[in-house]
């Protein structure tokens, strides 16, 4: 079936939702070679991928990893990365501020694939043992609002594919599902991107999964968050309509932050800056936590709209809420495997 698909693709021809979802399962089942797979994914990247394609590939890529049970509503806070910005783990640091307002976070992360720190790496740099089966991160979530899944933990099969994506060392549709499998299978969450193209692209993915509540944001500047250097382009998707619209510091209630501000050289000094948001600091990281976490607070149906969720924000940071859900959860995390 996979020569079938990757013909197709050579040929600039797109594919089915079904056909993707067979490609996929020959890869995650170790069916095709490693030169199929490489052929596959740089065929299908030089075409460009369809909502259809990446959705097919997403259902496969759930249905091959360990699962979270839930029985509540949870979100997850992510990026794609890619955005070359080198800037401190602000969807991580949005994760603990949203969990501080009451809302589970399942989150679904990485290490750093070419940025200076993934969220895996930083809450390593906070203390936390990442490494931990489904059970014990139900077990965080429970007791503590947010849980952490490492992807290379929860996706087994995704070692099929490791070997051709290294060895082409291009971006390709692997970059894009990541936030697309949550092993919670959370409906509700916010994206960032890297470009206007993947944030279209993404957020018709999200329609045909059937998520609840999303915001996929990308940042004018190509920051893959909401950004406070400048406008940001928003996409979000609420009971199966979708809507477009830019916003700007201004629009939250926040001050203009020039990026350099945030940047950052190792997952240690992105670990410092992230402990310095949730203890109150007043730093330009903080504000563009509060504009991340506003936004997640929307896509989590606690806030109305982005200026209330940064109000709801704010407060998760200064009553202490945000900080005693990291220390919680890390002290936890030690005690788990």
């Amino acid at each position: 079936m996979i020569k079938e698909c990757i013909k197709k693709l050579s040929l600039g021809e797109d594919l089915s939702f079904v056909l993707a979802t067979s490609a996929m399962e020959n890869i995650m089942s170790g069916d095709a070679t490693q030169a199929q797979i490489g052929a596959f994914i740089t065929a299908l990247s030089v075409k460009g991928e369809t909502p259809d394609e990446i959705a097919g590939m997403a259902k496969v890529m759930r249905s091959k990893s360990y699962q979270v049970k839930c029985d509540y509503p949870v979100i997850d806070t992510c990026g794609t990365g890619g955005d070359g910005s080198n800037s401190f783990n602000i969807s991580t640091a949005s994760a603990f501020v949203v969990a501080g307002a009451g809302i589970k976070v399942a989150k679904h992360g990485n290490r750093a694939m070419s940025g200076s720190s993934g969220s895996a790496d930083v809450l390593e740099a906070l203390g936390a043992n990442i490494d931990l089966s489904p059970d014990s991160v139900e077990t965080c979530l429970n007791e503590t609002g947010f849980g952490f899944m490492f992807a290379q933990r929860f996706h087994p099969s995704m070692k099929f594919a490791a070997g051709p994506r290294k060895e082409i060392g291009i971006r390709t549709v692997f970059n894009i599902l990541g936030p697309l499998t949550n092993p919670a299978q959370s409906k509700f969450q916010l994206i960032g991107v890297s470009s206007k193209t993947i944030a279209k692209k993404m957020i018709q993915v999200l329609k045909i999964l059937k998520s609840k509540h999303s915001i996929v944001a990308y940042g004018e500047d190509g920051l893959d968050e909401i950004s406070l250097s400048g406008r940001t382009f928003i996409w979000e998707l609420k009971d199966g309509i979708i809507s477009e619209s830019s916003i700007k510091p201004s629009d939250l209630g926040l001050p203009m932050v020039d990026n350099d501000a945030i940047k950052i050289n190792n997952p240690n000094e992105s670990a410092k800056m992230l402990e310095q948001v949730l203890s109150g600091i007043d730093t330009p990281a903080r504000l563009l936590v509060l504009a991340n976490s506003g936004a997640a607070l929307v896509a989590a149906d606690k806030a109305e709209s982005f200026i209330d969720g940064v109000k709801i924000a704010i407060n998760s940071i200064d009553n202490g809420s945000a900080l005693n859900v990291l220390k919680s959860y890390v002290k936890l995390s030690n005690t788990l495997s």
